[in-house]
């Protein structure tokens, strides 16, 4: 029998309100500078933009997906929201709290955890699997014994029998079972939060179902808010209730999940649905939905960062930045196409990308 989840305090769980949004961001910048050339020569005004004004919010209960292309910068969002690294400018509110203000660091670190994508390197490989789970509460002053105890509970919560699990090393775990830990690990510090940074990638589909499946389960135990970031779109439209795309360090494209995956507003959105692969064989894909690689993060094109690959493109796009905005209810764009007045033609459009726009 599963033991019955534990539940925080009320007014440790929702300080907001329920319409306060869990977290806000509000224009997140990280920008990695270069400080050498090939010659040894000092260039510190050159820098590699790699989260460049991101803002959106997680609500409440909710699974916001984040996708987009290697690189685009999901992974050092997902470190910059966890605060292992610190960001150029920007904020983080949490439940209605400022970070650094009305919030400490360590009480924010202990509503928002990570399951990260290697499951081996995330563990201690000299620690047993209980300690590992119970070594976080005991840093925030939990004793030895209830930690433990939470430890175990944690395991047969997550499916691991803690009399066969308990006292193993990483090594002894199969892909799947170190992720579950890894799981457990992040819940054994009763969290609001939780960031999913590829964290079924890199398990078989198999397992992956299965995972997928007791993260759902736990969402609805405990009273999670899950950030799911992955490449696999079909992974993501399964269990996402809204849908945030990145490209080149900024966001592009926020909606509810299907509406977005049904009718997607920017037009890298519409090439990565298109990438993905059919299981008709009817439905082959014969021409690249995208072409080339991602503009260099040091120097984005100038106007919208993704004219330069854009079946869409008008001179426009290369002298004005698009504004992102509400282009229908719960559906924010950052594309000139969709943006009033923004000096783009319509009337421009090829007839045959007419009924997508």
């Amino acid at each position: 029998m599963n033991p019955t989840p534990q539940v925080l305090p009320k007014d440790r769980r929702d300080l907001g309100g329920p319409r306060q949004p869990l977290l806000i961001v509000r224009d997140l910048k990280k920008h990695f500078p270069l400080k050498k050339t090939g010659f040894g020569l000092r260039r510190e005004r050159l820098a590699v933009r790699a989260v460049d004004g991101v803002s959106f919010e997680i609500l409440k209960g909710e699974t916001l997906g984040v996708v987009g292309e290697s690189g685009c910068g999901k992974s050092t969002t997902a470190r910059l929201l966890m605060q292992l690294t610190a960001q150029d400018s920007g904020e983080l509110v949490f439940d209605g709290q400022a970070l650094g203000a009305g919030l400490s660091l360590r009480e924010y670190r202990r509503q928002t955890q990570m399951v990260f994508q290697d499951s081996y390197s995330s563990l201690n490989p000299r620690m047993t699997i209980e300690d590992s789970i119970a070594f976080g509460p005991t840093v925030h002053g939990v004793s030895r014994r209830e930690a433990l105890a939470r430890a175990h509970d944690l395991l047969a919560r997550v499916g691991l029998e803690p009399a066969r699990f308990a006292g193993r090393y990483p090594h002894e775990l199969s892909g799947g079972q170190r992720q579950r830990v890894n799981i457990a690990r992040a819940l054994a510090l009763e969290p609001r939060l939780i960031i999913l940074d590829e964290s079924v990638s890199a398990l078989d589909k198999s397992v992956e179902a299965q995972v997928l499946n007791l993260l759902q389960d736990l969402k609805q135990d405990f009273g999670l808010t899950y950030l799911f970031i992955s490449h696999d779109l079909g992974v993501v439209r399964y269990v996402s209730d809204r849908v945030l795309v990145m490209y080149l360090g900024e966001v592009v494209e926020v909606g509810e999940a299907e509406a977005l995956f049904e009718r997607p507003l920017h037009p890298y959105t519409e090439a990565l649905l298109r990438s993905m692969p059919s299981t008709d064989p009817l439905k082959r894909t014969e021409q690249a939905p995208l072409a080339g690689d991602p503009p260099n993060p040091i120097d984005p094109p100038s106007g919208c960062r993704f004219h330069t690959r854009c079946a869409y493109a008008q001179p426009v796009c290369a002298e004005r930045a698009p504004r992102f905005h509400e282009a229908l209810p719960g559906h924010a764009v950052a594309c000139l196409r969709h943006e009033p007045e923004s000096g783009y033609d319509r009337r421009l459009i090829p007839v045959q990308e007419v009924a997508h726009v």
